[in-house]
């Protein structure tokens, strides 16, 4: 029998993104602690020193089970 919190854990996927990739993103909202939060393909990447709208080149400095942390590249 299945219990409620298994029913409730997701179970996890492979990061879409890799350490090193570069990406073109939208920043859509800012997280608590005021970095940009940008998306590819549903995952969140978190984009320090940018602001909801902006469109930046961004490099993935480091991957998490969940999420990513980006890093503005000119």
């Amino acid at each position: 029998m299945v219990s409620e919190l298994e029913r409730k854990v997701l179970p996890r996927r492979k990061p879409p993104v890799k350490r090193g990739e570069r990406y073109s993103v939208r920043i859509e909202a800012l997280g608590k602690d005021g970095d940009g939060i940008a998306r590819i393909k549903g995952f969140v990447i978190f984009v320090p020193n940018t602001n909801v709208g902006d469109e930046v080149q961004i490099e993935i400095k480091n991957v998490k089970g969940r999420f990513a942390f980006g890093e503005v590249v000119e």
